[in-house]
């Protein structure tokens, strides 16, 4: 199962144990938070904002940090014009702990899910099978008609 969420004004998809570094957030590290996500999809079709009336993400916190330092350098030739700038973006790592769908069903874990879908072999669709068995019988057929035209070519009888 997976969500679409909005956090520090930007939109994320997540799902169950993703972690997330996101613009800071003013809770402190180790705090749990609950954002109502946007859509939410997974083994169903995909539920729109309309339908999440009691759905919830449950997120935490873990830590703050400091992005990558970034240097602005502007540059003219022949003036003498140089200037740096430059600045590091706040950042919190924020991790998905649950996914809670509107009727209280919560996600399951990533690989409980996996483990059986693994085990058990994908049949064919019968719609793929019968495309299959059609294109064999077209391919068998073609070459039958090629051999019975070259045939009524060689005897014609040849005018002398």
């Amino acid at each position: 199962m997976y969500a679409v969420i909005e956090l520090c004004g930007k939109q994320y998809k997540v799902s169950q144990g993703d972690e997330l570094l996101v613009d800071r957030i003013a809770l402190d590290e180790g705090k749990s938070m609950s954002l109502t996500p946007i859509l939410l999809g997974g083994e169903q079709k995909a539920v729109t904002e309309a339908e999440l009336k009691g759905a919830k993400v449950k997120a935490r916190v873990e830590e703050h940090l400091l992005g990558k330092k970034i240097r602005v350098f502007k540059y003219k030739p022949k003036c003498g014009y140089r200037r740096t700038k430059g600045h590091r973006s706040r950042l919190s790592k924020v991790t998905i702990q649950t996914i809670t769908a509107p009727g209280g069903k919560k996600a399951e874990a990533k690989a409980e899910t996996k483990a059986p879908k693994a085990e058990a072999k994908p049949a064919e669709p019968k719609a793929a099978k019968a495309k299959a068995e059609t294109k064999s019988a077209k391919a068998d057929s073609k070459p039958a008609k090629a051999e019975t035209k070259t045939a009524k070519k060689e005897t014609k009888p040849e005018k002398e």
